[in-house]
């Protein structure tokens, strides 16, 4: 890992395991375990899709971007939300706090997994916007920030877990 810090700050597509495989990560690890939109819900006392619909995707992306930036962490498996990507700032303090890993998932498998991204408090900065058209969008930016890149497809939450530990030589 890069730093004495030793976190592993995930990121990916809504639905792609970061929550998830995070915590069993985190549990395997014996790392502290952080999630930055309950951070964010837990701040605006809401839930994310509320505070979406009440402020707006611009204004949510500067709220996600701010808390993410703020955060302090050491040994912990952070898992962050699907737009942490778009504050470049927040993602420039992530590279500093440990490694930074790209849980990838194909777009049918997102598609299958994501019912419903309004519901899910899914960032979309334009009305309609598809999972096709957002994946599309964000992979371009998991990988310019990624410093690993995990595979998931047809994997399990056990699976993920061993295959990120696999990927970090410091955490093995």
């Amino acid at each position: 890992m890069k730093d004495t810090m030793n976190n592993i700050i995930l990121i990916g597509m809504p639905a792609s395991g970061k929550s998830t495989a995070g915590v069993l990560l985190a549990k395997t690890l014996g790392y502290g375990f952080i999630d930055t939109d309950l951070l964010i819900q837990s701040e605006q006392k809401a839930l994310l899709c509320d505070v979406i619909a009440a402020k707006g995707a611009e204004e949510f992306i500067a709220i996600e971007e701010r808390v993410c930036a703020s955060l302090w962490a050491e040994r912990c498996v952070i898992a962050t939300g699907g737009s942490a990507v778009y504050g470049e700032k927040a993602m420039r303090h992530f590279a500093e706090m440990g490694t930074i890993v790209y849980l990838k998932l194909g777009e049918k498998s997102i598609e299958k997994r994501l019912k419903n991204i309004v519901l899910r408090g899914v960032v979309t900065r334009r009305q309609g916007e598809t999972v096709a058209e957002l994946y599309a969008e964000r992979v371009p930016l998991y990988e310019k920030y990624a410093d690993v890149t995990v595979d998931c497809e047809g994997l399990s939450l056990e699976e993920t877990a061993e295959r990120i530990i696999a990927t970090l030589p410091a955490a093995r």
